[in-house]
Parts: structure tokens; sequence; C-alpha cells
């Protein structure tokens, strides 16, 4: 989605899980590895497998919150090794603590390259971040260090599609909204930022190439990969 503006973009922002790492449904087999789980354990599969999924199809109809979500299935993959997990940061420390650079999708490297390369400025909105993946991760996660702002709900306290969220970072680019072009999984957000007068698009972690060829187009920038 786009507001159809002419003018390239200046600034690409980016969500965090699903955009910048593959989502927790894309690494089921590394989980179950890590946490010592037999092969096939974990079902659910959110997006990949909405009808299999009937708390992912709760959280898409505003019945609950992406961190309910998250919450409960954190509760039941501790439940499975005997232990009571209450934060999310404890299942992504187990599932993908030791290895943070293998969840990060090539794709994500490759659009952050070509627009910082090109002169693009880089932030990251995320609701979670810190709260789901632990403070020192952004320690852990080299990418992080290219982005010159990062804008965390888990600290600020307001939720995308909360106008305040896109407002922080308008106002720490010091950039105008449609100077920005925002890219996130979940559509209520990027609903959000359109409404707020951003360029947007609403990633599909089913093909997430495609979902970066068109945020590099918004910033004039080509996607395609050197040889």
């Amino acid at each position: 989605m786009s507001n159809g503006a002419a003018t390239p973009a200046s600034a690409l922002v980016l969500d965090f899980g699903g955009v910048i790492t593959r989502t927790l449904f894309e690494t089921h087999e590394l989980t179950e590895r890590a946490l010592g789980l037999a092969p096939g354990t974990l079902r659910w599969r959110g997006p990949f497998d909405p009808p299999g999924d009937a708390l992912w199809r709760a959280m898409q109809d505003d019945q609950i919150s992406e961190r309910d979500y998250w919450r409960q299935r954190t509760r039941e993959v501790g439940r499975l090794l005997g232990e009571d997990w209450d934060t999310m940061s404890t299942f992504v420390r187990r599932a993908r603590g030791s290895e943070p650079d293998a969840v990060v999708r090539p794709e994500a490297i490759h659009a952050i390259d070509a627009a910082h390369h090109a002169g693009r400025r880089l932030a990251v909105l995320s609701n979670e971040l810190d709260l789901f993946y632990g403070e020192d991760f952004r320690e852990r996660l080299p990418i992080l260090s290219r982005f010159e702002l990062i804008v965390d709900a888990s600290h600020t306290g307001i939720l995308k599609p909360d106008a305040r969220a896109y407002r922080a970072i308008t106002d720490g680019l010091g950039l105008a909204p449609a100077d920005c072009v925002f890219v996130d999984d979940q559509l209520r957000n990027v609903r959000g930022a359109e409404d707020f007068g951003m360029r947007a698009v609403h990633f599909d972690v089913r093909a997430p190439a495609q979902g970066y060829r068109r945020a590099l187009a918004l910033l004039g920038v080509c996607a395609d990969k050197p040889n």
C-alpha cells in the first residue's frame, strides 16, 4: 500500500519481528531442536495456516492482541518442558538466543544494505522488541547497528497503530510522514501508518522478497541484488 506520492521517500522504517527476522512460525524446526522437543511438536502456524490456528484467527479479528497471542503460546511451550514461562523473552531466548543472526531474513539484509548505500535513512518501529527479545539482544544482532533510530513500545508504552508511535519516528528523524516508508506484517499497523500519512507496505511473511521490493521501489532504490 502507498499514498501514491511520486517523489521517492527518504527513510525506511521497519517493524522488527516478522519483517527483519523470520517468524517463530517459520522456525519451528529450529525451536524444537533447541528445546529438545520431538519434530512436529509445534503445530500452530499463524499466517501460514490460519484455519489450523484458532488463536491466530482471534488475534486477526481483534478479539485478542498480538501480545495476548504470544503470551498464550509462551505458556504452552513452557508447559511442554514442565516449566512456567511468563515472558515472551524467555521463549525467544531459549528458542533462538544462541544464534540470533540465523533468523534474520536474507531479504532484510539485502534491502537494508541497498537502502543504506542509496543514502536512505533507517529506523525501526516495534511494539515488542526488548519485551520479546530481551534488552541485550540489540548488542547481539549486528544488523541493528545500521539503524539510526529505534522506537520500541517496550519502553514508550505506545503501541502501533496509535498515531503517537508513528509520530515518534517522524519527530526523531525530523521528517514529514510522507518521507517515510513503513513496513509491517500486521495490517492494522499498516493502516495506522497510512492514516498518519506515511507510505506503507503490508509485508506478507510468506513472500518477503516481494514486500521488500515494494518498499525499495517507494524509496527509489533498485531492488536487484548485485552480481
